[in-house]
């Protein structure tokens, strides 16, 4: 995978689709219009892919005992990365945040930046639903140009390589740290796969994070059914 964005690379010239745009159109059922995997597992993806690009972009590096370390504030001219760059903590300030905190706290926001980024696009189209006629739900409806083909098929190509390209395994290690390549085509050897997807997410400090917060909520959960 190639042409995306780091360091001087940004400038405000669109590049496809961001890290955390691709692993919301590798995880999106074609036929369903929403997420493979659990919608909460895929939203702290999401902000990790978002860190991923900033890291990528020179904008955080990884600080001492879980911490991002925020550099400069400098917007990148991307809808999704400058919004996740706003809410890191002022340079000035101190400029950390623990990893973990601001994963779960970005989130939302960054799922909802990567929906409006798609739908620009023309990659989704965002409709609005009813369960048993009365939940509200949203339903990502493929768009017009079909983003997520290309998605799957670039990381089928990097799969077949080992991962060799930094990018790659960013985004290798946050489908494996979001539960999503139990969805995916990983070939034959999927045992093996999974097991050297899961050395990505070890290696990766920002993939740990992001495994680590759904760890604490599956506990989490775990403690609330053991305690009914």
């Amino acid at each position: 995978m190639t042409g995306h964005g780091a360091g001087s690379e940004w400038g405000g010239a669109d590049r496809g689709p961001t890290l955390p745009e691709e692993l919301l159109l590798l995880a999106l059922d074609p036929v369903r219009g929403k997420p493979l995997n659990d919608p909460s597992h895929l939203r702290y993806g999401l902000a990790g892919a978002a860190l991923a690009e900033l890291e990528r972009a020179g904008r955080v590096t990884e600080g001492r005992g879980g911490r991002i370390l925020a550099g400069s504030p400098l917007p990148l001219g991307d809808l999704v990365l400058d919004a996740a760059l706003s809410t890191l903590p002022d340079v000035g300030k101190g400029g950390e945040i623990k990893v973990k905190r601001w994963v779960r706290s970005a989130a939302r926001g960054v799922d909802e930046v990567c929906r409006q980024r798609l739908e620009q696009r023309g990659a989704v189209r965002r409709e609005s639903r009813r369960a048993l006629g009365l939940f509200r739900y949203e339903r990502l409806a493929a768009g017009p140009l079909d983003l997520a083909g290309p998605a799957r098929a670039r990381f089928k190509g990097a799969l077949a390589t080992g991962f060799a390209d930094p990018r790659d395994r960013a985004l290798a290690a946050l489908v494996a740290a979001t539960h999503l390549d139990r969805k995916l085509d990983l070939g034959r050897d999927r045992r093996a796969v999974r097991r050297d997807l899961k050395a990505l997410v070890r290696d990766d400090w920002i993939a740990r994070a992001v495994a680590a917060v759904i760890l604490q909520d599956q506990a989490a959960a775990g403690s609330g059914a053991g305690g009914g």
